[in-house]
């Protein structure tokens, strides 16, 4: 990595929930770029394979190391994890799609809360990202013809998710999205009142797949391809429309805004191509013609919400050498790879 930066190789980055889908790719980024990683997960028992296989090299050399949190609210949790760290990448989040707003919201909230108190008590901390969400901006429908900008909140979210009950099952993912907008919102009140030294920035994917560095992240955010692989169409009737974004490019963006002394305050979004399940289907029969899947879907349309990418872009330009998101065509190819030891596509 030679560009310019004010955390060089060989410091220490806490990245939170490190064993989740997005959060392992973020600590992989890191590994591969010569940065030490702590990362914290809530029981060790069940993300044994971080250390004991995906980084069991980088825990041998010293370079990875795993904290166990398992109540992320609790006051001063964070204290000992985040002594001596250059910067942080806070990605864990409630991802349990509860649609009781009570058991989402103030959760999420308080975590992002709790760690920037630390870091704020913290004099080694240089930099601070925190993982958001396209949601926490709008929600990606068809119809809604929104310009996101620095100050687009998806305030409707939070209204929606504070309706009084009963709440429904199908309301899960409005409670996620007002999660993403409360927890976000309270980073950025914590900078405007506590004008902490180090840089703060957000990452806002949309939706993320590509390659799970464990089965177990088919199971959660990165379901979304094996939920067609399977034919399982259950959660994939609500939304008819999306934007992708290879979770690669959402890692190499959090490094980018952990790293790069130019970046501060920015809410970076991460969008690539504005597709629907119907393109993922076709992908899925071209790359897989020995396959059955499903019929395609009714009523699949496209997104017409939009950003300027021109910043993020530029990053990933400057810190990956990339030019332009990985396709979608290349994110459903490596999210397909840990489906089973036979799949082989056509080139």
């Amino acid at each position: 990595m030679s560009e310019p930066t004010d955390i060089p190789a060989g410091s220490t980055v806490l990245v939170t929930g490190v064993n989740g889908f997005v959060a392992s790719h973020i600590a992989k980024q890191l590994l591969l770029r010569g940065f030490k990683v702590r990362g914290t997960v809530r029981d060790s028992g069940r993300t044994s394979w971080l250390a004991k296989d995906t980084f069991k090299a980088y825990v041998k050399n010293g370079d990875f190391e795993l904290v166990t949190i398992k109540d992320f609210t609790a006051a001063d949790v964070y204290d000992d994890a985040i002594k001596g760290v250059s910067a942080i990448a806070h990605v864990a989040s409630v991802v349990t799609f509860d649609s009781d707003p009570n058991t989402v919201i103030p959760q999420t909230v308080e975590a992002a809360t709790r760690i920037m108190e630390a870091a704020l008590n913290e004099p080694s901390v240089k930099a601070f990202v925190y993982t958001s969400s396209i949601v926490a901006s709008t929600f990606p429908a068809p119809g809604n013809d929104t310009r996101v900008s620095r100050n687009t909140w998806n305030d409707v979210a939070v209204e929606l998710a504070w309706s009084p009950p009963p709440h429904p099952p199908t309301q899960g993912s409005i409670v996620y999205a007002a999660s993403k907008v409360a927890a976000e919102k309270a980073v950025w009140k914590f900078v405007d009142e506590k004008r902490p030294k180090f840089r703060v920035n957000s990452v806002n994917p949309a939706m993320i797949i590509g390659e799970p560095l464990n089965d177990s992240h088919l199971q959660t955010v990165g379901a979304w391809i094996k939920k067609l692989w399977d034919g399982d169409i259950s959660r994939l009737a609500n939304f008819s429309a999306t934007y992708h974004i290879d979770v690669k490019d959402v890692a190499v963006l959090h490094v980018a805004a952990i790293v790069d002394p130019k970046i501060n305050n920015e809410r970076l979004q991460a969008w690539a191509e504005n597709c629907n399940w119907n393109d993922m289907l076709a992908i899925l029969r071209r790359l897989y013609p020995q396959r059955h899947f499903i019929d395609d879907l009714p009523d699949q349309q496209r997104l017409s919400i939009s950003t300027d990418l021109t910043l993020p872009l530029h990053l990933l330009k400057k810190w990956e050498n990339q030019t332009g998101w990985r396709t979608l065509e290349q994110s459903i190819k490596d999210n397909v790879r840990l489906l089973g030891e036979n799949v082989k596509y056509s080139a």
